[in-house]
C-alpha cells in the first residue's frame, strides 16, 4: 500500500466512525453530508479489504479489524496534530484553563488537595475538576476528554502513556481501644470486625462473588487468600473518608495504605499498628491519553504533580 495513493482525511473519518457507530452522526460531527460519509465508509472499506462497521440490532458495530485499528489511528492523528499545531509555552501565572482529573478520595486527599491548594494562589486562572472512577470510561480518556486518571489500575489500554506516583504500603487503622492494639498477631487480625475499602481503575464495578461474599475482592483480601483465609467484614465501602468516622466505634479496623492514614496522626483516639501478614504495595500511576501527550500546559501539570507527590510522606 503505497501511503503517496491515500486520502488521510479518511484515517480521522474512520476515527470519527469508530467512536459514533452512525454514518449520520459521524458525518454531523466532521461536518460531511451522509452521503459523503458513506463514500467515505466505502473507500475505507475497499482500503482496509473490511467491512470495518458492521449493521447489527445494536446499530453500526465495529469489527475485529476496526477495533485494533483505533488505538494506532489515535496515535496517528495524535503525532499529526502535534505537526501541525504551533509550539505555543504555557505560564501558568497567565493561563486560563481546567484540567478535569480522575481520581478516588484516597488520592484526592493524600495528593490532589495540598497540590491544588499550593497552585490556586500562583495560578488565578487555572481551574480543577475532580471526577471520581464512576464518572468516566475507557473511551472519555481516549478521547482526551480527562486531563488525567490517577489511580490504582489493574490494566491500561497500550496506546495510553502513564507515570508512577509512588508505591504505598499498608497499615492498620483502629480506635486505640481496640483490643488489636494490645496484641497485632494474625489470629487477632482475623477475629476482628473490619472495614472492606476499595477502588481501582475506572467505570461502575459490578459485584461477582468470592469467598467474602458478592464483592470485588481488594488488595487485602487478595493477600488473604495466599493463606487461605478471610476476614470478618462488618463494613463495605468504596470511600476511605468514611473509615474516620467508621473508626469512632472501638470494634473495627481499616487496613488501608500508609499515607492516607497519615492523615487521621492528629486523632489521638486513632492508631496506626502494623499489618501482621504482607501485602503487595499499592501502585499508584497517572495516565493521559496520546492526544495530550505534546500539550505544554498538559506537560506542566504532568510534570507539577510528579515533582509534588515526592514531598507526600508515606510514614
Amino acid at each position: 500500500m503505497n501511503i503517496r495513493n491515500i486520502d488521510l482525511n479518511l484515517l480521522v473519518y474512520l476515527n470519527v466512525l469508530i467512536e459514533e457507530r452512525s454514518v449520520s452522526k459521524a458525518a454531523n460531527k466532521v461536518s460531511l453530508t451522509q452521503p459523503a460519509m458513506s463514500n467515505a465508509l466505502s473507500r475505507l472499506r475497499l482500503l482496509f479489504d473490511d467491512p470495518l462497521l458492521v449493521r447489527t440490532a445494536q446499530g453500526m458495530t465495529p469489527t475485529d479489524k476496526a477495533l485494533k485499528l483505533k488505538p494506532e489511528i489515535v496515535i496517528f492523528l495524535s503525532m499529526a496534530e502535534q505537526i501541525t499545531q504551533p509550539d505555543k509555552d504555557f505560564s501558568p501565572e497567565h493561563s486560563q484553563i481546567t484540567f478535569r482529573i480522575m481520581t478516588n478520595d484516597y488520592v484526592e486527599a493524600t495528593l490532589l488537595a495540598p497540590f491544588i491548594i499550593s497552585i490556586l494562589k500562583k495560578a488565578p486562572q487555572i481551574n480543577f475538576d475532580i471526577l471520581t472512577p464512576g464518572d468516566i470510561n475507557l473511551q472519555d480518556m481516549e478521547k482526551g476528554l480527562i486531563d488525567l486518571a490517577i489511580n490504582r489500575f489493574t490494566f491500561l489500554p497500550k496506546s495510553f502513556h502513564q507515570s508512577r506516583i509512588w508505591s504505598d504500603n499498608f497499615c492498620c487503622l483502629t480506635h486505640k481501644d481496640n483490643h488489636y492494639n494490645n496484641q497485632t498477631d494474625f489470629d487477632t487480625y482475623l477475629s476482628s470486625e473490619h472495614i472492606w475499602i476499595n477502588r481501582s481503575g475506572w467505570g461502575s464495578e459490578s459485584a461477582v462473588t468470592n469467598k467474602s461474599g458478592s464483592h470485588k475482592l481488594g488488595w487485602v483480601d487478595e493477600a488473604l487468600w495466599q493463606f487461605d483465609k478471610t476476614r470478618n467484614i462488618r463494613v463495605f465501602t468504596r470511600h476511605y473518608m468514611l473509615t474516620q468516622l467508621l473508626l469512632e466505634q472501638s470494634n473495627l479496623i481499616a487496613t488501608i495504605p500508609r499515607r492516607q492514614a497519615m492523615l487521621y496522626k492528629e486523632n489521638s483516639n486513632l492508631v496506626s499498628l502494623k499489618v501482621p501478614f504482607q501485602i503487595v504495595p499499592i501502585e499508584i500511576k497517572m495516565i493521559w491519553s496520546p492526544l495530550l501527550h505534546h500539550s505544554k500546559a498538559h506537560q506542566w501539570l504532568r510534570r507539577s504533580l510528579a515533582e509534588f507527590s515526592k514531598t507526600i510522606k508515606d510514614r
